[in-house]
């Protein structure tokens, strides 16, 4: 009996379309195990990039040398590549013979603006697929489950005698399929969760600072058109 209710014994002796949903389940819970890990070092590292970019922006270097140290760097993303697009943007369109002002922040806040939408796009990445596997997973393997049930008891059929000793291990085969959609979307829930609000705040720091550089930028724009005007 023992034997026959240990978890290999079970899965081996589970019908094809159960065993279909677990691997199913397994694969989607050893994908989802590789996209938390992934993401998690790299929401690590961009928030790492943040805090150390931060710290030399507000250090009052110089923007055009922090702009020739970002731009020698072999891959700039975060707070620093949106400084880039914002910084090149500006300096490109200020060196047109008679600039107006207000066209040179309109192209500088949209290459930031177009900037800010790629980290998004990167910050987002594998989001959808954790949010898929923890919305669905439970229902997959419910569905095993039931189709698990639904042999166990057709073949009672074919039984004189239902006992539990008949029943149980056809209810407990049914039953892992449910555990591991269970397994699989509780991690990915979680993880989603995390990340998703990690990305929320992370996206807010990097509009603040889109924000304050054009402020900062707006000021050098204009001060060039009143030192003309004196």
């Amino acid at each position: 009996m023992n034997d026959e209710m240990s978890l290999w014994t079970l899965i081996s002796s589970a019908s094809v379309l159960v065993q279909l949903v677990m691997a199913c389940l397994v694969l989607a819970s050893m994908l989802s195990w590789w996209m938390i890990v992934q993401r998690a070092m790299y929401y690590n590292a961009a928030g790492r990039a943040y805090s150390q970019f931060e710290r030399q922006f507000w250090s009052g270097v110089d923007l055009a040398q922090l702009f020739r140290k970002s731009v020698a760097k072999p891959n700039v993303a975060g707070m620093e590549g949106i400084f880039v697009a914002g910084f090149k943007e500006f300096s490109r369109l200020r060196q047109q013979s008679a600039a107006d002002p207000d066209a040179v922040m309109q192209g500088a806040e949209r290459a930031m603006r177009v900037a800010v939408a790629r980290e998004e796009a990167k910050l987002e990445r594998f989001l959808p697929f954790l949010a898929t596997v923890g919305s669905t997973s439970p229902y997959i393997g419910l569905f095993g489950t039931v189709w698990g049930i639904m042999n166990a008891f057709r073949g009672l059929a074919n039984v004189q005698q239902a006992t539990l000793a008949t029943v149980a291990p056809g209810i407990a085969e049914a039953l892992i399929a449910t555990a591991m959609g269970l397994f699989a979307a509780i991690p990915a829930v979680i993880a989603y969760n995390r990340f998703s609000a990690r990305m929320d705040h992370m996206l807010g720091n990097y509009d603040t600072f889109a924000d304050e550089f054009s402020s900062i930028l707006h000021r050098q724009a204009h001060a060039k058109t009143r030192a003309s005007a004196e």
